[in-house]
């Protein structure tokens, strides 16, 4: 979808070429993704193209000078982000199709999302990630499945609630049958007029989440960094075909302030040092994800939303800083019986309880993480000890229980006072 005139971007553009032509690091927006798309072995492109989008035509042709094969469909009038696709569809081959904006910068492993497309069955499927910026974006709301459930379009007042960073990154793949969705060529609004009513209705409309990157570039200065960030090879190293490295983070005594179990979203307070430290996380590379062991559910103290909750918060206070974690992991279950106000559905022996590794395992595998260049920072020995099952270097922190919990007599790579120093220590080797 190329039709934008890009009023953000006019400094660049000089209202001279369409938006998806500035250009990044010397290349046109579109050229990056036409390189990300033949990488992916995605070929066959059809360009919705509006303002000025004859430039589009003339500087790219056919695609085949870039080893694709490009057709166009040139609006006579604007039709918003969907419209288009009413007269796209008799363009289009039976199955899936990719949908992407001409502003995005992207370097993602499309069949990683294709496969959870058809492994769900979904008609529709969102790619969305955390980010730096959670408070003004639009916020996709979804089940543990991936269902999507609901949006919090940008603009709408935060204040005072809890929400998980997960934002929609501009990213789609749809089945063909979802163009009927667009019964006459009319301005259409992807999100609100079409994925909205799908949440509402719990249509077959999912959530892919990625740590991969995508980036709206859309303005002068988100130009700048993506630019930084394609030169570096950042952005290419977060492609999931590549294996990854990550920081494990504990919780409880790591991220927020120790106090025994806690089951209530007004008892969690972050370490004042928390955001400065993931922050540093997220520009280091590493992918930050929290793996914690939270036996209130099992106790019969909470349930599980309450959790959740606790999570939502964790998240926002972050994205109020600017960072934001990759993954959140925990696992609800004690195998301690004896308590009279015990959940006994969570009563069990479970392998994602740390020391276990089950956590640490499912992430491995949905981010293709390489253990042997990952961390596990945290401040108990149960910690440690996972480190050393998961073979991933270990960090031991003095906040919290300050490893004086006695469990285990494993010891670890580093000690480090804090998280803060902990980042700066990983991050500089």
């Amino acid at each position: 979808m190329a039709g934008g005139k890009g009023t953000r971007l006019v400094a660049l553009t000089k209202d001279e070429i369409p938006k998806p032509m500035a250009p990044v690091a010397g290349r046109p927006i579109i050229e990056w993704q036409l390189s990300s798309l033949k990488e992916n072995g995605i070929t066959d492109i059809i360009i919705a193209a509006g303002h000025l989008g004859g430039k589009i035509e003339e500087y790219f042709g056919d695609g085949g000078s870039f080893g694709v094969r490009l057709r166009y469909h040139h609006e006579a009038e604007p039709l918003g982000s969907a419209g288009s696709l009413h007269y796209i569809r008799s363009m289009l081959n039976e199955g899936p199709f990719l949908l992407t904006f001409g502003d995005l910068i992207f370097d993602v492993d499309i069949g990683r999302m294709e496969r959870f497309h058809r492994e769900k069955g979904a008609e529709a499927t969102l790619f969305v990630h955390p980010n730096s910026h959670p408070y003004d974006s639009d916020l996709v709301l979804a089940g543990a499945d991936g269902r999507v459930t609901g949006f919090e379009p940008k603009g709408g007042d935060r204040s005072g609630r809890w929400y998980d960073n997960r934002v929609n990154a501009g990213l789609y793949i749809l089945d063909k049958a979802f163009c009927r969705r667009i019964s006459e060529p009319r301005k259409t609004d992807l999100e609100k007029d079409l994925l909205h009513p799908m949440a509402e209705k719990g249509e077959r409309l999912y959530a892919y989440a990625s740590t991969e990157y995508v980036k709206d570039a859309g303005t002068p200065e988100r130009i700048k960094s993506a630019e930084a960030e394609l030169l570096s090879g950042f952005a290419a190293s977060r492609n999931l075909k590549n294996r990854q490295k990550a920081v494990f983070l504990d919780r409880d005594g790591t991220l927020n302030v120790y106090r025994g179990l806690i089951w209530r979203h007004e008892d969690f307070e972050l370490y004042p040092f928390a955001a400065e430290a993931v922050g540093r996380l997220n520009r280091s590379g590493y992918l930050a994800i929290v793996v914690t062991n939270q036996p209130s559910v099992a106790r019969g103290l909470c349930r599980i939303e309450d959790i959740d909750l606790i999570h939502k918060k964790m998240q926002t206070l972050l994205g109020r800083e600017g960072v934001f974690l990759d993954d959140v992991r925990f696992c609800p279950h004690h195998p301690d019986k004896g308590y009279p106000e015990e959940n006994p559905v969570y009563k069990i022996e479970c392998p994602c309880r740390k020391p276990g590794i089950g956590l640490i395992s499912e992430c491995t595998g949905k981010y293709n993480i390489d253990l042997s260049q990952s961390w596990l920072v945290g401040d108990t020995t149960t910690d440690i000890r996972t480190a050393r099952n998961a073979g991933l270097r270990s960090v031991l922190l003095l906040t919290g229980e300050a490893g004086k919990d006695g469990k285990y007599p494993d010891k670890p790579d580093y000690i480090c006072r804090d998280l803060l120093e902990a980042a700066e220590l990983i991050g500089g080797m």
